[in-house]
């Protein structure tokens, strides 16, 4: 219990990455077709364009590890102490919000560029505390 209460903030910003990057992984995988043809619509004019199926797997995967990376960091925290695999999908995840943010800035979505800010402060923010 010890351990829980002094990586509190850590352990609540994992399980706030944990649902975002897990839930975009399954998302993709549940409907892989429906989030395929979005993307490609909506990278339809960006030099992106004939890349999108491998691009958007390459997202998937590195989701899906951040993902679980991150929540078996959650257990090792809350048990053990240790940071390594939290740490290790925290930079995942930070390194997806860069890819994720070059695409929508390549597809002039600057709106949704800008959302992405968020999620990347957060994790920095993650990324600093379990350093």
């Amino acid at each position: 219990m010890e351990l829980i209460k002094s990586n509190a903030t850590e352990i609540l910003i994992l399980l706030f990455l944990v649902v975002t990057f897990l839930q975009s992984g399954v998302d993709k995988v549940t409907d892989w077709k429906g989030n395929l043809s979005f993307i490609k619509d909506h990278f339809k004019n960006s030099p992106l364009k004939n890349m999108v199926p491998l691009l958007l797997a390459v997202i998937l995967v590195i989701e899906l590890l951040a993902g679980a990376f991150m929540f078996i960091g959650i257990f090792n925290l809350a048990t053990t102490g240790s940071k390594e695999l939290a740490l290790l999908g925290v930079q995942l995840a930070a390194l997806t919000l860069i890819f994720l943010l070059i695409g929508q800035r390549l597809a002039k979505d600057y709106a949704g560029a800008m959302t992405l800010a968020v999620y990347f402060v957060i994790t920095v923010f993650g990324m600093f505390l379990l350093k």
